[in-house]
C-alpha cells in the first residue's frame, strides 16, 4: 500500500557520479535534497577504467573544482597514482590523470553525502515520476511516495539495463545490479524522446596470476598535481602501472569468433561509444594493425584485482579467456570478472536546455549518461551544472548557463543540447574553439568567481584565489621589467638551449617569450627571484608565451558572446518566419535555441538562416 514517504525542495536519481554532484550542489546551495540510489553500497562506483582525469578530462575536473563540486577533491584523496599527460604539447592540452582506489573512492563519496547538511541519502529504486500540480512525485519500490518541487535524472547505464555476454544477455545494471526498468515506462508517459546507447567493460584479472617480468613499467609522475586547487598535499603515488600488448594470436581468435558477439550478430541495437570501442571492434576497424596497446591498472590498494585497460569486449567467456592467455604477462591469467556490454536508455539531449531542464517540462532535469555522454567526468559536470541550476530554480535566482568561451563544461553542455549525438559523447580538447583559453591549469581564474557567486566557494576559499591572481599579477610585472645584462652566463644559457644569443641587454620577459626558455633555465641569473608557488610561476609563463595567440582567442571569445548576447524569445513562432528554408524552421522549432549564437550552431541552420533570423529579430526588437 503506497504511503507518504517525505517532501523534499529538490530530489535526485542516481548516486552516481553525476548524482552525486547534482545531490551536494543542491543540498550545499541550502535547499532540502534527497538523493535515492539502487544500492548504497555503491554509490559513485567505477564500474568501467578505476581513473579520473585524462585528455580533456582532466580539464572537466578541474573545472568542477573550480565551481565549488567535489570529483577533484575525493580524485586527490583516493589517487594512487597521478601523471600528466601530453607534457610533449602545449599547456592547452596537458591533462591530469589518476589511477584512483575504487572502493575507497565510493565510501569516500557515500561518506561526504551522509554529512552534507540538507541532504538525505536513500536506497530505495524509483518506479515512477509523474506531476501532480506544481510539484514531482517520485514512487519508490517500496512504494513509498515522495514530494519535491524539482527532479534530477541521473541514472546512467541502469535504465533499462541490458547486459551482453556472447549468447547470454540478461536484465543488469552494471557490475551485476538491478536495473532500473519501471522508470523508463514513467519517462516514456511524460513523452521524453528515449533511445538506447551501449558501453562496455573489459574484463578484471588477479594481480597474482599475472606475470610482470618483461612488461613494460608506467610509473607516475616524480612531481605530481593535484586536481583540487584546494589540495595542499600533493598525491602519492602507491603503485605502478604495466603495458602490454596483443597480438597477431590474439587477432586471430577475435576474428574466428566475430559471429559469436552479439555487437556483430545483431542482438545489441544501441550504438556504443566511437573513442572507445570494444577489443572486437578495434580489430576489425584496424584490420592492418598488428598489435594494440593495453594497460594492466590497479583496481585499489586493498585488492588484486587489475584492470586490463583497452580489453573491452562483449564476446563468449570462454573467447575472452582464449585472447587473453595469448598476450605476453597474461598467459596464465585468472579471469575474476568477465568482460561484458550494457545497452540501456537514455534520453535525446536536444530535448533539454542550456540548464539542463527539459524543454517542454519545467522542474524536471537531465544529467549525465542519461543524457547521452559517457565517461565520469562528463557526468560529474553535467550532475553540477543540474543540481545549480534545480537549486537555483527553487531559490527564485537567475540560472547558471556556462558557455563555449568559458569553460569545457559549457562546451560539453552546448553540444550535446544544441548539436546531439547519435553516440556516446565525450569531450575532447579538439571540441572545443578556444581551447588555448580553456586550459586545465587556469580553470580557478576562469570558474571560481562564478562559483563564489553561486555560493559553492567559500569566502576563505576566494581569498585565497584572490591573493593567488595578485602574485600573478606582481610576478608579471616583476619580469616585465626586470633587466637582464648581456653577460657571459646569460649567453651560455642561451645556446646551451638552442637559442641565438644576446645582441644587447633586454628585459626578463623577452626571454621567457623564447619556446625554448623556461623559468627554470633562467633561475641563476634570476637571483631576486621570490618564493612563490609553482602554479604561479606557471600561468606567467604561459601568459607570456602564447600572449598573441590568447589574445586572438579572447577577440573570437568576445565577439561570439556578442552574437550570444541576441537571445530569441522563448515563444516564437518559426513557421510564421520569412526568409528561413523548410529544414532550419524544423530544427529552430525542435532545438529551440536561447539566443542566436546557439541557432547558428545547430546543424542544418546555414548562414543565410542566421542572417535572416538576425534581421528578424531586430525588427521585433525595434517594435
Amino acid at each position: 500500500m503506497e504511503y507518504f514517504g517525505g517532501k523534499y525542495d529538490v530530489i535526485v536519481i542516481g548516486a552516481g557520479h553525476a548524482g552525486i554532484e547534482a545531490a551536494l550542489a543542491s543540498a550545499r546551495l541550502g535547499v532540502k535534497t534527497a538523493v535515492f540510489t539502487i544500492n548504497l553500497d555503491w554509490v559513485g562506483n567505477m564500474p568501467c577504467n578505476p581513473s579520473i582525469g585524462g585528455t580533456s578530462k582532466g580539464h572537466l575536473v578541474r573545472e568542477i573544482d573550480a565551481l565549488g563540486g567535489e570529483m577533484g577533491k575525493a580524485a586527490d584523496k583516493y589517487s594512487l597514482q597521478s601523471r600528466m599527460l601530453n607534457l610533449g604539447k602545449g599547456p592547452a592540452v596537458h591533462s591530469l590523470r589518476a589511477q584512483i582506489d575504487r572502493r575507497e573512492y565510493s565510501a569516500g563519496m557515500k561518506h561526504t553525502l551522509e554529512l552534507t547538511d540538507n541532504l538525505d541519502i536513500r536506497q530505495g529504486e524509483i518506479v515512477d515520476l509523474y506531476k501532480d500540480g506544481d510539484e514531482w512525485v517520485v514512487k519508490t519500490r517500496l512504494e513509498a511516495l515522495f514530494r519535491a518541487k524539482a527532479v534530477v535524472i541521473a541514472t546512467g547505464t541502469f535504465l533499462g539495463g541490458r547486459v551482453y555476454i556472447g549468447d547470454v544477455t540478461y536484465e543488469s545494471g552494471p557490475d551485476g545490479m538491478f536495473p532500473a526498468n519501471e522508470l523508463s515506462k514513467a519517462l516514456c508517459k511524460l513523452n521524453i524522446p528515449l533511445r538506447r546507447f551501449k558501453t562496455g567493460t573489459p574484463s578484471r584479472v588477479n594481480r597474482r596470476s599475472i606475470d610482470f617480468d618483461g612488461l613494460d613499467v608506467q610509473e607516475g609522475d616524480e612531481v605530481t598535481v593535484p586536481f583540487s586547487f584546494e589540495t595542499d598535499k600533493r598525491p602519492e603515488n602507491k603503485v605502478v602501472c604495466h603495458i602490454t600488448y596483443s597480438n597477431e594470436k590474439t587477432k586471430q581468435i577475435i576474428l574466428d569468433n566475430l559471429d559469436r558477439s552479439p555487437m556483430y550478430s545483431g542482438k545489441i541495437e544501441g550504438k556504443g561509444p566511437r573513442y572507445c570501442p570494444s577489443f572486437e571492434d578495434k580489430i576489425v576497424r584496424f584490420a592492418d594493425k598488428e598489435r594494440h596497446q593495453l594497460f594492466i591498472e590497479p583496481c585499489g590498494e586493498n585488492t588484486e584485482e587489475m584492470y586490463l585497460q583497452g580489453l573491452s569486449s562483449s564476446l563468449p567467456e570462454d573467447v575472452q579467456l582464449a585472447f587473453i592467455h595469448t598476450i605476453k604477462g597474461l598467459e596464465h591469467a585468472q579471469v575474476m570478472r568477465a568482460a561484458y556490454a550494457i545497452e540501456y536508455d537514455c534520453v535525446d539531449p536536444t530535448a533539454l536546455k542550456a540548464t539542463l531542464e527539459f524543454l517542454d517540462i519545467p522542474g524536471l532535469y537531465g544529467a549525465g549518461q542519461f543524457n547521452g555522454s559517457s565517461g565520469y567526468e562528463e557526468a560529474a559536470a553535467q550532475g553540477l551544472v543540474a543540481g545549480i541550476n534545480a537549486a537555483l530554480k527553487i531559490k527564485g535566482e537567475e540560472p547558471l548557463i556556462l558557455d563555449r568561451g568559458g569553460s569545457y563544461i559549457g562546451t560539453l553542455i552546448d553540444d550535446l543540447v544544441t548539436k546531439g549525438c547519435s553516440d556516446p559523447y565525450r569531450m575532447m580538447t579538439s571540441r572545443s574553439e578556444y581551447r588555448l583559453v580553456l586550459r586545465q591549469d587556469n580553470a580557478d581564474i576562469r570558474l571560481t568567481p562564478t562559483g563564489h557567486k553561486i555560493g559553492l566557494i567559500s569566502d576563505e576559499r576566494f581569498a585565497k584565489f584572490c591573493k593567488k591572481q595578485e602574485l600573478i599579477k606582481e610576478e608579471f610585472n616583476r619580469v616585465k621589467n626586470l633587466s637582464v645584462p648581456m653577460t657571459d652566463e646569460v649567453q651560455q644559457i642561451l645556446t646551451s638551449k638552442g637559442t641565438a644569443p644576446l645582441k644587447t641587454g633586454c628585459k626578463m620577459i623577452e626571454l621567457l617569450r623564447r619556446p625554448q626558455i623556461t623559468y627554470d633555465d633562467l633561475k641563476t641569473i634570476d637571483v631576486d627571484r621570490p618564493e612563490l608557488p609553482l602554479e604561479v610561476f606557471e600561468q606567467v609563463e604561459i601568459s607570456i608565451k602564447y600572449e598573441g595567440y590568447i589574445k586572438k582567442q579572447e577577440a573570437q571569445i568576445k565577439e561570439m558572446r556578442r552574437i550570444e548576447a541576441k537571445q530569441i524569445p522563448a515563444d516564437i513562432d518559426y513557421s510564421t518566419l520569412k526568409g528561413l528554408r523548410l529544414e532550419a524552421i524544423e530544427k529552430l522549432s525542435k532545438i529551440r535555441p536561447q539566443n542566436l549564437g546557439q541557432a547558428s550552431r545547430i546543424s542544418g541552420v546555414n548562414p543565410a538562416d542566421i542572417t535572416a533570423l538576425n534581421i528578424i529579430l531586430e525588427s521585433m526588437h525595434n517594435d
